[in-house]
């Protein structure tokens, strides 16, 4: 079985984790799949935007710890290289030049709610399972926390961590982890409205706003207010797009 399936929709490409037996877990199989197709997708100009989801019940469990026993002392090259590779795909969606919204249903736990908040907006379902609850299994949520701490603070950050308690759709938004949240029929839909309006942009203008964006969110505002002046300038030179009729 395929680990990811990739289908286009006009200018959308649907990127689907296909583990459905194991709720979408994050072998290492999966993880280089999808790290490889967001850069694929990076070099096809047909594809504006793009939407993650995950087959069946689950968006995605988090880390196959099945895969945990092979990664022992005796091989650190293998530690080493499993966690270069998962520290890739969290930074791989930043350094998209394309947007990127999760359609999140079910489980999203551990290293699959660190998939969610990596996105650049999520969707999730009212009865969704997010959380890191790597505490209760003796390990650390350590990657994830990057993007964690800085979309929700600190206290949040270290309540969700730390008490490793899942929280529903209404509580992600709350927190500002989520952008809409819908019943679970609707999640897929209404990730691909949106996903389809962010295609209707030009590209180049939609890849400049993302890419000034991530440069301005850890900048003070002196070093903001310039990453804004550049892109300001290098606007002034877009084509605007032909009136509709």
């Amino acid at each position: 079985m395929n680990p990811l399936l990739s289908d286009n929709h006009g200018a959308v490409r649907v990127l689907t984790l296909n583990r459905p037996d194991k709720h979408n877990a994050l072998n290492t199989q999966l993880t280089q799949a999808l790290l490889d197709a967001l850069r694929a997708t990076e070099h096809d100009d047909s594809v504006h935007a793009v939407v993650l989801t995950g087959a069946g019940k689950s968006f995605c469990a988090g880390a196959d710890t099945s895969e945990f026993s092979s990664l022992v002392p005796d091989d650190p090259h293998a530690v080493v290289r499993r966690a270069d590779l998962t520290t890739a795909l969290h930074l791989s969606f930043s350094q998209l030049s394309k947007p990127v919204i999760s359609a999140v249903h079910g489980n999203a736990l551990g290293g699959g709610a660190g998939l969610a908040i990596a996105c650049d907006m999520a969707v999730m379902a009212e009865d969704v399972k997010f959380g890191y609850p790597e505490l209760q299994h003796g390990i650390v949520a350590a990657v994830v926390l990057a993007n964690l701490v800085r979309q929700v603070g600190a206290k949040h950050a270290f309540e969700l961590v730390s008490m490793a308690q899942a929280i529903d759709g209404a509580r992600a938004l709350q927190l500002g982890l989520a952008n809409q949240v819908v019943p679970k029929d609707q999640v897929l839909p209404r990730a691909m409205e949106m996903a389809q309006r962010l295609a209707s942009w030009s590209p180049i203008a939609m890849a400049t706003t993302k890419r000034t964006f991530h440069k301005a969110c850890d900048l003070s505002l002196a070093q903001a207010l310039d990453v804004g002046r550049d892109a300001n300038v290098m606007m002034r030179g877009f084509k605007k797009p032909a009136a509709k009729a």
